[in-house]
């Protein structure tokens, strides 16, 4: 029996179906004036931060803003609901996110055959040996602070997706900027915005079980507080090309959200957990690079998703399509639930920096691949820290 491709990403029905999406590799030239697509742009987020917009965007769709912090967003049909979600809607539900449904959001992936990966073996490297995914030793906040997990509801449920706090230019040491992937805040073409999206920082930081966690306090569980999103960002080539099955969108699978606390507070989130990470646009080729360290909260079988893991190994080449950018692969059994968590690398001042993110991988959980960002990933970061800059 053949193997399969799912996508690290969320356990997740809808989600998790990105088997085969990726980030974007771009040139290595300097993208400073990058500026995201007009798609990417127009259907990129709603201000939810005006509540007379927020009702307005609401009112088109026949619901009102109590009516959907009273679960109206449930209610839509199934097949309806992510082509409906044209904006990015996500207002703040203090209690929505309670220590049991955070604990359960995971659900079986969809994954993908063989055949819908572009056979070109010119760009390609051979299967990496597998490595094994290793916890990282508690307290999590301590050894990668910047780390954590993103929850968010879909048609099918609730859903899970690994992320990492990176750093705002526009707002140096008071970051409030999260890089995850694509397909774990837009379900791509002929889909919309996932809804309750929020990030949760160094998730179980006391590396707890499952059975401990059973009556676990939402402080335990989020130690620095439950962050939810007011704006997010994809590329215009995930939302116009993304598909739950066959690769379609996977080299641009990536996405920048722009956070804020469920409990006020004056504390930016790279205050909060103490770090965030730099952005490398312009990351070496695969031959220039030792090491890539993959870090995420892998929660299907047989990880639960309750713990940090992280796989460390020297990267190859992957490429779905000859006119598309060749992603980076590493050897490594993280599997969904893992995906957008952070790739991260030592860049050319020896200092870490974000270099990819966690998007796709075959069934049997030997591999992972993410994509080599480049213009396109460097036009959402900014537009997104551009947005907020007088904020």
């Amino acid at each position: 029996m053949p193997s399969k491709r799912r996508p690290a990403l969320a356990v997740a029905a809808i989600a998790s179906v990105l088997a085969l999406t990726a980030t974007a590799c771009g040139s290595s030239g300097d993208t400073t004036d990058a500026k995201p697509t007009a798609s990417s742009e127009q259907q990129g987020v709603g201000d939810i931060k005006l509540p007379d917009n927020l009702n307005d965007k609401l009112k088109n769709l026949g619901i009102d803003l109590d009516q959907w912090k009273n679960g109206a967003w449930n209610k839509w049909d199934k097949d309806d609901w992510l082509r409906e979600a044209g904006d990015f809607i996500n207002p703040i539900i203090k209690g929505l996110w309670k220590p049991d449904r955070m604990r359960e959001a995971q659900e079986p992936d969809k994954p993908v055959d063989d055949s819908d990966i572009a056979d070109d073996q010119g760009v390609t490297d051979p299967d990496p040996q597998p490595v094994a995914a290793k916890e990282v030793t508690s307290p999590y906040s301590s050894k990668v602070p910047y780390a954590g997990k993103v929850f968010f509801d879909g048609p099918e449920g609730s859903m899970v997706c690994s992320a990492t706090v990176v750093e705002d230019p526009a707002h140096p040491g008071k970051s409030n900027l999260v890089w995850t992937a694509g397909h774990c805040v837009h379900a791509g073409k002929g889909g919309g915005w996932y809804k309750n999206l929020m990030f949760v920082p160094s998730y179980n930081d006391a590396g707890k079980s499952q059975a401990e966690l059973e009556n676990a306090t939402k402080e335990e569980l989020a130690p620095k507080g439950v962050w939810w999103a007011d704006w997010a960002q994809t590329s215009s080539q995930w939302i116009d090309n993304g598909a739950a099955v066959g690769g379609k969108g996977a080299p641009y699978d990536f996405a920048v959200m722009h956070v804020k606390p469920e409990a006020s507070g004056g504390k930016s989130l790279e205050e909060t957990v103490g770090g965030a990470l730099p952005v490398d646009f312009n990351a070496p080729a695969v031959k220039s690079i030792d090491e890539i360290t993959a870090t995420g909260y892998p929660a299907a079988p047989p990880f639960d998703g309750q713990k940090m893991n992280q796989c460390a190994d020297k990267p190859g080449r992957l490429s779905l399509d000859a006119k598309q950018p060749t992603m980076y692969r590493i050897g490594c059994t993280m599997t969904a639930g893992s995906s957008g968590g952070g790739w991260v690398a030592d860049g050319a001042d020896g200092k870490p920096a974000l270099v990819s993110n966690t998007s796709i991988g075959p069934s049997n959980a030997t591999w992972l691949a993410g994509p080599h960002l480049g213009p396109e990933a460097k036009g959402v970061y900014s537009a997104v820290s551009k947005k907020f800059a007088s904020q």
